[in-house]
């Protein structure tokens, strides 16, 4: 690779990414040069077209990369909404289409003052970041059964301070303490059924299988976990939001309909396919214990 050219570097790269079957080649050399150089993709593109030369060990990174390590890997960051999130071996790297399942829990809060939110099974920490980048009124609880993970996560969620409380543990034993004191439970479980291997080597060899597979031959044991906790947790009224396949929308419906939620729905992600749940717990009368303090006053 010619390092005295960056534009050359670059279309070079992107042959070489081509041919190993890397899905967005000349974006991805672009984001490795930009990264070296500290850049944003546009100044990059500037410095291209101005005849900047290459950067110091981009033949390194783009070697790497067309051994299929995440580009995420490499950098060390993902973007996410807002924000840029702290990702490496040991943490399932955010996608976009977890973005949009941000954006619905985003909707359902509107209207709903210093709400209380859970994340179940955070790992980057994505969802629960998001939600307290956006909502600065919002106090965030987030669980992660991965040591790893939840090293990431708490990199990531770490500039919230207080307003962001992270546990290690088991989704399914979830933060007893607000039984029925929550407003909205998000959650992107693992979802990937037994004995399925994903294509991409990007995912199979690289993302843990700890997040990857959601138990028995569907692959719903974790969502419905997922569901159970929802279901403990929210306040009468409260909404929960989980991510799954494609193929589980409908089961997934039938499911949260099973235990006892209502207004169970699919939403689509922006390539048309449906991609999450949300669902209402009924309107029942507050109970005595439910109805006393808001769960902000929880005592950590």
């Amino acid at each position: 690779m010619d390092q005295d050219s960056l534009s050359s570097a670059l279309r070079q790269a992107a042959a070489q990414l081509a041919e190993a079957g890397v899905p967005s080649p000349r974006v991805d050399a672009e984001l490795l040069a930009a990264h070296l150089l500290g850049l944003g993709l546009g100044e990059l593109r500037a410095a291209a077209l101005r005849g900047a030369p290459a950067p110091e060990g981009l033949n390194d990174l783009i070697g790497e990369r067309a051994r299929r390590v995440p580009v995420q890997h490499l950098t060390g960051k993902a973007p996410f909404r807002r924000l840029e999130l702290a990702v490496g071996p040991g943490v399932f790297v955010p996608r976009p289409e977890t973005e949009s399942v941000a954006q619905l829990a985003l909707d359902l809060l509107q209207g709903i003052g210093a709400p209380v939110v859970v994340d179940l099974g955070t790992g980057s920490g994505a969802l629960a970041a998001a939600i307290a980048d956006e909502r600065p009124d919002a106090r965030v609880y987030a669980i992660e059964l991965s040591e790893l993970a939840y090293a990431w996560a708490s990199r990531n969620l770490a500039p919230f301070g207080n307003r962001v409380t992270l546990r290690l543990g088991d989704l399914r034993e979830a933060f007893p303490e607000l039984e029925g004191r929550v407003d909205l439970v998000v959650s992107n479980p693992p979802y990937i059924p037994a004995g399925a291997v994903p294509q991409e080597p990007e995912v199979a060899e690289h993302d843990p299988q700890m997040a990857l597979y959601g138990g028995g031959e569907d692959g719903l044991e974790l969502p419905m976990a997922a569901l159970a906790t929802a279901r403990r947790l929210l306040v009468p009224g409260g909404s929960v939001v989980v991510e799954h396949a494609e193929v589980q929308a409908a089961a997934l419906r039938r499911l949260a309909q099973q235990q006892g939620f209502e207004a169970a729905a699919s939403h689509q992600d922006l390539t048309g396919r449906d991609r999450a749940l949300t669902a209402r717990r009924p309107d029942e009368a507050l109970t005595e214990d439910a109805a006393v303090g808001r769960p902000g006053n929880v005592e950590e």
